[in-house]
């Protein structure tokens, strides 16, 4: 089993445990976004800032590694035509699932950010793509791909952690974990986060992720910082994720 198989099956037990980024919308939130009442997140405190997106009516929206049924609902809702991909099989079925609920058209692919994206190039107005590389051992590839597979003038939304969660033990009182934080090159490390349930996590420095978008093409436009929403952390307020719109430049 790869580690990316090994992530699916994790995200898949979160699910069934009622993992708080496995939960659909309710009908309830799906009306109140046809009415233009609606909020949805990238890092986990903060809505994104609905200028952000723009006018969405008509325009075709990638949800990358973005199933559960919590966002691309609430992007149909406000007129978008949505694909979403994702690994694991609980999301995919939990975003059919709102489909059918709510009597509207859904594209889900089961598939692996780390791998080539399977759509044309240009095929996107918009990528919303919510913190979940830090379950991806290379992201820059991931930049690569999202820039091909936007229009000239598109735009990709992305939530990132910063990597300094990965430097504590739980309690997040102890400097515990050096950086970078890679299961993959430490057996031990591997196995911990197996046992612990974490998923097989990575950390990424901003070089990597905001200087990943800028060698793909991407220009950044906007920026702001969260935090983890509770521990120690974030009673200290520090941020430990970030949000960024980057556009891919049109000519």
């Amino acid at each position: 089993m790869n580690y990316q198989e090994e992530n699916a099956r994790t995200v898949d037990r979160w699910c069934a445990q009622g993992w708080e980024w496995g939960r659909p919308v309710s009908h309830e939130d799906y009306v109140k976004a046809q009415a233009g009442e609606w909020g949805v997140y990238l890092t986990p405190t903060k809505f994104v800032p609905q200028e952000w997106f723009g006018e969405l009516k008509g325009k075709r929206l990638l949800g990358l590694a973005s199933g559960g049924g919590q966002q691309i609902p609430i992007f149909t809702a406000l007129g978008a035509a949505c694909t979403v991909l994702d690994y694991s099989p609980q999301q995919c079925a939990s975003e059919k699932m709102v489909a059918e609920r709510e009597g509207y058209q859904v594209e889900v692919i089961r598939g692996d950010m780390t791998q080539p994206l399977p759509f044309e190039d240009g095929s996107f107005d918009l990528i919303f793509h919510p913190v979940s590389n830090c379950y991806v051992e290379e992201v820059e590839p991931i930049f690569r791909e999202c820039f091909r597979v936007l229009k000239p003038g598109g735009v990709l939304l992305g939530g990132y952690d910063t990597g300094v969660n990965y430097l504590f033990d739980e309690s997040e009182e102890k400097l515990t974990y050096p950086l970078p934080f890679n299961p993959l090159k430490d057996k031990a490390l591997y196995e911990m986060c197996v046992r612990e349930d974490w998923g097989i996590q990575f950390s990424h420095t901003l070089e990597e992720q905001i200087g990943g978008q800028l060698k793909a093409g991407f220009r950044l436009t906007h920026l702001y910082e969260d935090t983890n929403g509770e521990g120690r952390l974030h009673e200290f307020h520090v941020p430990s994720f970030v949000a960024v719109r980057a556009v891919r430049p049109e000519g």
